[in-house]
């Protein structure tokens, strides 16, 4: 049965824009951060402000994102965040100092956490059909598995081809465009305004997180042994088990805890932690070797990775979903997880002089395969069997596991990476930091696959919820 193009899809598509401008960002930024050094002047240690900042509000306020789109409505704060995020990016692109291109990039952060944490929760709810819902969660899983990777690509062509503002500022119109048709398509919300906001609950877990992220994401450069780093880390923990002191007494918790007593949930977040820890270092990880041992430039890069997208596309967007109409959500995550762990061992075993059809090519393909077959799954069953009234928490959950995850094993990959090599930039001594790396990672994957076998089974789909899973 063909799907017709109603305001439905079409808000899909339009969420979906603004999900990829968020996923972009934190890639495609990556390949700019030279030339922004020598435009703006930027020391080594004060160029990492140009991603921590954007880092740091992303995940802190996720959580928090997604509860304010339940409490005050969710198209509202999903417009308010497109708002931010693209006027954070004209005052990126038109920076001309470092302060003011590093706090642009921590309203850029705060936006794209609004937009992050509520565009899935809305989608959720928009499709509540279990043939319609699988489709509309493949496109977006599409959206989230390869956006990073074309944001490789995007930037260096655009940097190559315009300047690094232009990074910045292609979000411009398609921030404009995805606020004009949203305001329009989605219907609007009164949220539970009655009920008050846990502050303290808040403040606390926002806190927990920001802090998190910092240890995290500065913990290569401080030493993960250093005062600093261990205090973050100790801080984050002690602000954790505050919030959740509170969220067990209040009566209106910024996070109620029986959501985690849902098993599917519970699995499906530390599925989410796992897949982003193996993947971010996959990615980044990929790149370096490409371009520091194989030569590659950042076009050949991003080249390089359009196999696995183009994979990933016809997973997530067709076949992903008729996957999960027959055989439920715990099965296609399993497969998905080992075919991923698999392409990350080819890598860990790519020799110095490597060639791209040996060595990058099944890699590639192998995980565009994995992940193309697992995200969708992952992300359906962080959300199937939560309450449509606190799928913005659900929603904002699973981001933050996502992030959460990524950040600390992107961490842990590179700690592992430098520490292999001593520092030494040979591409010998280089390919053995990336081999015990790219260890760890497929080892991620392998854990993935196991957590997925406590899922529970879902039920098999109907003949007519089959049909929509038909791309």
């Amino acid at each position: 049965m063909s799907v017709a193009l109603d305001k439905r899809w079409l808000a899909l598509y339009m969420l979906c824009a603004g999900e990829l401008m968020i996923v972009l960002d934190t890639t495609v930024v990556n390949v700019a951060l030279p030339s922004i050094q020598a435009s703006l002047g930027f020391s080594e240690a004060a160029l990492v402000w140009v991603v921590n900042a954007y880092m740091l509000t992303y995940g802190g306020f996720l959580l928090l994102g997604g509860r304010l789109g339940d409490l005050y409505g969710r198209r509202r704060l999903f417009l308010v965040g497109i708002t931010l995020f693209t006027l954070a990016s004209v005052a990126c692109g038109m920076s001309s100092s470092q302060v003011v291109l590093v706090t642009a990039r921590a309203v850029q952060g705060l936006g794209g956490a609004l937009v992050s944490a509520i565009a899935l929760s809305l989608i959720m709810n928009i499709f509540s059909e279990p043939g319609e819902r699988a489709k509309a969660m493949g496109i977006y899983g599409f959206v989230c598995a390869g956006g990073g990777s074309l944001g490789v690509l995007l930037g260096g062509m655009l940097t190559s081809a315009l300047s690094w503002h232009w990074v910045f500022l292609v979000n411009v119109p398609i921030g404009i465009a995805v606020y004009s048709f949203c305001a329009s398509l989605l219907q609007a919300d009164a949220g539970r305004t009655r009920e008050r906001l846990d502050v303290w609950g808040a403040l606390t877990v926002t806190a927990s997180l920001m802090l998190a992220v910092y240890g995290i994401v500065d913990g290569n450069r401080a030493g993960w042994r250093s005062a600093q780093t261990l205090g973050l880390l100790a801080g984050a923990v002690a602000l954790l088990a505050i919030f959740l002191l509170i969220e067990s007494r209040i009566a209106h918790p910024l996070m109620p805890l029986r959501l985690f007593r849902v098993r599917s949930v519970t699995a499906a977040n530390i599925l989410g932690a796992l897949w982003a820890a193996a993947m971010f270092g996959c990615f980044f990880l990929s790149a370096l070797y490409m371009q520091l041992v194989l030569g590659y430039d950042p076009l050949q890069v991003g080249l390089a990775f359009l196999p696995s997208n183009v994979i990933m596309a016809a997973f997530s967007i067709g076949w992903s979903a008729k996957v999960v109409m027959r055989y439920g959500l715990r099965l296609p995550i399993v497969v998905g997880m080992v075919l991923t762990t698999v392409g990350l061992a080819l890598f860990a075993l790519a020799p110095v002089r490597g060639d791209f059809w040996l060595h990058v090519l099944p890699g590639m393909l192998l995980i565009g395969v994995g992940c193309g077959m697992a995200l969708n799954p992952v992300m359906l069953a962080a959300m199937n069997d939560v309450a449509p009234e606190e799928s913005g928490l659900a929603s904002g959950v699973v981001n933050t596991a996502f992030m959460m995850g990524g950040a600390l094993g992107l961490a842990v990959l590179v700690s592992l990476a430098a520490a292999r090599s001593a520092g030494v930039q040979t591409p010998e001594a280089l390919t053995s930091g990336y081999h015990a790396a790219f260890v760890v990672s497929a080892i991620f994957a392998l854990v993935a696959a196991i957590v997925a076998a406590w899922l529970p089974r879902a039920p098999a789909a109907t003949p007519k919820e089959a049909e929509w899973a038909t791309p």
